[in-house]
């Protein structure tokens, strides 16, 4: 079980820049201020959560100038997990004519210094558990650098097997459990009890057929209650768990819900609005 006077769980959203997240000048109280822009919704975040999931680096390896920024306008205690290159992941499956675009992304995020939290391997469902792909996993565990934490996601079940955990387990990668469609349930529980790494990754999903993001539509608090007891069981030393908005409706009153069962303080999004007032 989480040892909590020696591991820190820290709990954030998939991303931060989210128009439907900012009050409406006559509406009531969202998340972000009223008039807030988006080159300040990064900023404003990071004085309620400590951490966040960037989905952006999926797509494209972030500019030095981008890195640097998002360094200068967080605290000190605050951390970045980002998303690998789909261009690695999904088009080139891991495989060694990717290792050029994985070697300049990792030098890229490195400009985070101690604000890097993890690196997250998100895979295909396409990528199935075959020999061919099983050694290319390998070799790509093998050729990550040993200063960034990574987690895996597979979504493809015939993944978690005994192979799978002793090579994450050598290499200490983390695999990423996710409140998902592609995995059941029971077999990411059954995998949060094996030592695999010094640390956890956690994604909370949802169907994805919401449009607005500005407040909870389909409340999941006995899954969060479900989930909050199976990671108590992790024996990891950090634990670093993200909400889509996809989940509930709203990402920021997940990550309430979430801090509150650990009883973990929580800053109210009204409190951005006065901090706003005074300027």
């Amino acid at each position: 079980m989480i040892d909590k006077a020696k591991s820190e769980i820290h709990i954030g959203c998939q991303g931060w820049n989210y128009d439907d997240w900012t009050t409406r000048a006559d509406g009531e109280t969202v998340f972000y201020p009223r008039g807030t822009k988006s080159n300040q919704m990064l900023e404003n975040y990071s004085k309620v959560y400590d951490t966040i999931e960037v989905d952006s680096t999926f797509y494209a390896i972030p500019a030095s100038s981008a890195v640097e920024n998002w360094y200068r306008k967080t605290p000190e205690d605050f951390t970045f997990s980002l998303k690998l290159p789909r261009e690695i992941t999904h088009e080139h499956l891991l495989q060694s004519t990717a290792f050029h675009v994985l070697e300049e992304f990792c030098d890229r995020v490195l400009l985070l210094k101690e604000k890097l939290a993890v690196v997250l391997v998100q895979l295909p469902p396409q990528f199935e558990a075959g020999k061919e792909n099983a050694q290319s996993l390998r070799d790509f565990l093998a050729r990550l650098p040993k200063e960034i934490r990574f987690a895996v996601e597979f979504r493809n079940r015939e993944w978690l097997i005994d192979w799978t955990f002793e090579e994450f387990e050598r290499n200490n990668i983390a695999l990423c459990l996710v409140e998902g469609n592609w995995i059941p349930r029971e077999m990411t529980f059954e995998a949060i009890g094996k030592r695999i790494a010094d640390f956890a990754y956690v994604r909370f999903m949802g169907e994805r057929d919401l449009t607005s993001f500005d407040k909870v539509l389909r409340p999941q608090d006995a899954n969060l209650q479900m989930w909050k007891t199976e990671i108590e069981r992790t024996r990891a030393k950090d634990v670093f768990i993200y909400f889509s908005n996809f989940y509930e409706g709203h990402a920021p009153a997940s990550v309430n819900k979430l801090k509150k069962l650990f009883g973990q303080k929580m800053i109210e999004a009204s409190n951005l609005e006065k901090q706003k007032s005074l300027f």
